[in-house]
């Protein structure tokens, strides 16, 4: 089974929609505040995958430097009415992500 991290900016009730995954919150582990760099080297010991939808870190971090897999969902708005049509995408993006690996998830 996956472990997966998500982001300050994910809402934790998308974790429902996700029970195949072990699923965290970095608000969870202690993890609020750290920047991105931090918080990769934090999340790599003990997760799988982290998932944001922070749109910088992919440009702001050398995501294959880092032994976990970063999923982006790109989208303006986090609540989970605009994020639940791209639940099976993201499901997807887990289960294939390899480490130091970036996908993006995004609306048609």
């Amino acid at each position: 089974m996956k472990r997966v991290l998500f982001d300050e900016n994910m809402p934790r009730k998308l974790r429902r929609d996700l029970p195949e995954f072990t699923v965290r919150t970095v608000q969870e582990e202690g993890w609020a505040g750290y920047k991105n760099g931090e918080l990769l080297s934090r999340a790599a010991a003990a997760f799988d995958v982290l998932v944001t939808a922070d749109q910088r870190m992919r440009y702001q971090q050398h995501i294959p430097k880092f032994a976990i897999g970063v999923v982006v969902i790109e989208v303006v708005d986090t609540r989970l009415v605009q994020l639940r049509p791209l639940v099976p995408r993201l499901r997807s993006a887990i289960e294939t992500i390899a480490p130091g690996e970036i996908l993006i998830v995004a609306p048609d």
